[in-house]
């Protein structure tokens, strides 16, 4: 049996429905603190669990692993994915590269990355997602970290030509509380974090919450910790040949979630736009050729 490809988070989740209720107290209590509680052995898991170990047999076979060996190797492979810097990528990309050019290389994983990645942006989540992003009524929030806040003032420069009330937070985590006593119930942080997690992020993500604030998270195929917190929550796959991980799959999902922003309700949408220009032309900050 070849062993899944993806995490044992997603497995979790695209087999819930299929899990007998003891299965899914098992289930449950992984995915609470993930993935250390499925790293001990599996006596200690299921103890922890209050089920069997025949319980967890079972259920990491039903997930498609040959046995808990497998599993436990599978989670073990996820958390130093996880922690792994720059070198560490740069190194196990160069033990596995093949003979070929960089350029292909590098396009074959794109792309993979971009249909794996599109394998898993549940529908209904996308459009609960546009759905908070273009609410006129609520305040938007934006902030990234270290290398996300590239994809955060991306993200904020199309929103605010789309719609009012858009806030791109400061990567200073020592700005943050200005930005959040000015937050009320039904707002929305629209967040990026990708490994290796800033603690920051999670600790605003649930200072936001505690607010009443609805958090969207977009991360890595591994999941950060704001997962736990945010709904929805999007993972974009973004391995690449390079001590870096690739944004491209992230910036594909971004700009179809701008596209469904300036959508949802274009009347509005495209009043925004033309009243903008009026004054870009006032600005005359383009460039006209007539």
């Amino acid at each position: 049996m070849q062993e899944p490809q993806e995490t044992v988070r997603e497995l979790i989740r695209l087999q819930y429905d299929t899990l007998t209720q003891t299965e899914r107290k098992l289930a449950n209590t992984l995915l609470e603190n993930y993935p250390a509680s499925g790293l001990a052995s599996i006596t200690i898991v299921a103890e922890n669990a209050g089920v069997s170990t025949p319980t967890v047999g079972r259920m990491v076979q039903k997930l498609g692993y040959r046995g808990f060996p497998q599993f436990h190797e599978a989670l073990r492979g996820e958390l130093e994915a996880q922690l792994s810097g720059p070198v560490q990528k740069h190194e196990l990309w160069a033990a596995e590269a093949p003979e070929s050019h960089l350029l292909n290389r590098f396009a074959d994983a794109a792309m993979k990355n971009m249909r794996q990645t599109l394998r898993h942006v549940d529908t209904d989540s996308f459009e609960r997602a546009v759905d908070l992003l273009s609410n006129r009524e609520s305040q938007l929030f934006v902030v990234g970290g270290r290398i996300t806040r590239a994809l955060a003032e991306y993200a904020f420069t199309h929103m605010q030509a789309i719609r009012p009330d858009v806030t791109h937070m400061t990567s200073s985590a020592a700005t943050w509380p200005h930005y959040v006593v000015d937050m009320k119930p039904g707002d929305v942080l629209l967040m990026f974090d990708i490994r290796r997690y800033e603690t920051n992020l999670q600790r605003l993500a649930e200072l936001a919450e505690s607010r009443g604030v609805k958090v969207v998270l977009i991360t890595d195929q591994w999941g950060s910790p704001v997962s736990k917190i945010a709904d929805p929550v999007f993972t974009c796959w973004g391995e690449i040949p390079s001590a870096w991980d690739s944004n491209i799959a992230t910036i594909m999902l971004l700009e179809a979630l701008i596209a469904g922003v300036q959508e949802k309700d274009w009347p509005q949408t495209r009043q925004r736009f033309e009243q903008l220009d009026e004054i870009f032309d006032l600005t005359r900050l383009y460039r006209k050729f007539t």
